[in-house]
């Protein structure tokens, strides 16, 4: 006799300032997004779900976009999950949408791409406001500089020289969809985009063009750290105050309920 699995999954757009948690993972007697988002679960529907995100940012990172999912005999709407969550959650977690998916979707395997934003504060003179979710360089940078470094990272590449660690990993191949500098007033920003990132790729790789928009840095030996593809090569590794997990992508958009 074939049983019915009585569990939906749901998923979760979750957006958070990351500056008072040890990264998203959870940790043991460690403040952290996924322990915030398990016990908000918890205190709702009672049960104790594990909830899978599709990328793990690191400690001080923050998200805009973070997709995350869990499992539940729940029968609520997307609507109220996203409603009730929002009042057990702390105010620095936010739900920003919920959708209901098949059991198969898998939020980490199922994303084609990542995407990234890196903020630098380039101003003569540090900013309040900006303090904690921006890297403060006070020298000017060569923006233009930068760009044409950003265009050695585009496409398929050994990114080795840009990790700080493996793990695990078989390959440090990655592709990078989009890499560029664009800034507005005193606020640079460094996105990037990939199918997925080594562990702090983006950071290690705003640290070296900083170096180039410093002109400390040419676009040969660039080009150079790239292609030697040895661990830590590239850097130094930016703050992670500066870095935000803006968008996961998938081949079908999810119908998101507010």
């Amino acid at each position: 006799m074939k049983l019915f699995n009585s569990f939906n999954k749901i998923v979760l757009v979750v957006e958070y300032d990351g500056r008072n948690y040890y990264g998203f993972q959870w940790q043991a007697n460690l403040p952290t997004i996924q322990a915030e988002l398990e016990r908000a679960i918890r205190r709702l529907t009672g049960e104790s779900s594990r909830v899978i995100a599709a990328s793990r940012t690191d400690t001080g990172v923050h998200a805009r976009g973070q997709v995350v999912s869990f499992r539940t005999k729940s029968a609520l709407p997307p609507q109220t999950f996203v409603r009730a969550l929002n009042y057990y959650l702390p105010r620095d977690i936010a739900v920003k949408g919920a959708c209901k998916v098949n059991m198969d979707f898998n939020v980490r395997r199922d994303a084609v791409s990542r995407e990234y934003d890196y903020y630098i504060l380039n101003s003569s003179t540090r900013s309040p406001l900006f303090e904690g979710f921006a890297y403060f360089v006070p020298k000017k940078l060569n923006i233009k500089a930068m760009n044409k470094a950003c265009k050695f990272l585009e496409g398929e590449h050994d990114f080795a020289s840009f990790a700080t660690a493996l793990g695990k990993l078989r390959s440090t191949v990655r592709t990078v969809y989009e890499a560029r500098v664009a800034k507005k007033d005193d606020l640079a920003t460094f996105r990037m985009t990939a199918n997925s990132f080594l562990t702090h790729q983006v950071r290690n790789t705003v640290g070296l063009l900083i170096r180039v928009g410093l002109g400390k840095v040419g676009l040969e030996e660039f080009h150079q750290i790239m292609e030697t593809k040895t661990l830590v090569l590239a850097g130094p590794t930016a703050p992670a105050c500066g870095l935000c997990l803006t968008k996961v992508n998938y081949p079908g958009n999810l119908e998101l309920a507010t």
